[in-house]
């Protein structure tokens, strides 16, 4: 299971050419619901956004796939966007029920946590929402924990969403559409789409690396 995953993350530019060939324009709505699957379920974070992205934009510049790149764009930002909403409303509703339940004599999550990531998101969540889009894993958490944290939706959330989403989607499906029709990106597709992920987990590295610094000192 996860070395087919693997393959699929590695070869996903042969994957999704397949997928062309087999299901034609139907591709369209496969990449939308992988998106909002990505987005919108907190338990499905691993899933390859960001070189799904990439490949998507790299087919299109391929005119014999018949995808078209300001369709991709579109319909995957209104993914992007709706899944992260649908996110944050789990998050929030789950986060009312959940200082109600309780292991033993403990509660599962202590209002005092929930008072704390409210407070968090109230001070940084605007930029940590639009940064998160482009850190696997983090992305799929944070709109979570923001309606988890009742982060107001209209003023902060909502428009910061769409903000990031909008970046997200275009930066790399553009960067995919130009760069996937130079002719090395073509023949090592694999190396640069290891490249993307080794770029996109970077920050995580460098905070857990910090955070371990300072907790040293």
């Amino acid at each position: 299971m996860i070395h087919q995953f693997l393959d699929f993350i590695l070869h996903i530019n042969d994957h999704l050419s397949a997928m062309v060939s087999e299901y034609g324009l139907f591709v369209y709505v496969i990449l939308f619901i992988i998106i909002f699957v990505e987005t919108g379920l907190v338990v499905m974070p691993f899933l390859p956004g960001d070189s799904l992205l990439f490949a998507a934009g790299a087919l299109c510049a391929n005119e014999a796939t018949g995808l078209n790149l300001g369709l991709v764009i579109g319909l995957l930002i209104i993914a992007a966007v709706a899944g992260d909403n649908c996110n944050y409303f789990i998050g929030r509703i789950f986060g009312d029920k959940a200082t109600n339940i309780k292991i033993g004599n403990k509660s599962l999550v202590k209002k005092e946590y929930l008072d704390k990531t409210h407070e968090f998101f109230e001070k940084f969540g605007t930029k940590a929402i639009i940064m998160a889009r482009f850190v696997p894993i983090v992305r799929t958490f944070t709109p979570f924990v923001a309606g988890l944290g009742k982060m107001n939706y209209k003023e902060k959330f909502l428009p910061y969403d769409i903000a990031g989403g909008v970046l997200w989607i275009s930066t790399m499906s553009i960067s995919g559409y130009f760069f996937g029709q130079i002719e090395w990106v073509k023949k090592h597709f694999e190396a640069v789409v290891i490249l993307i992920i080794l770029i996109s987990v970077l920050p995580m590295v460098v905070t857990y690396i910090k955070h371990k610094t300072a907790k040293n000192k």
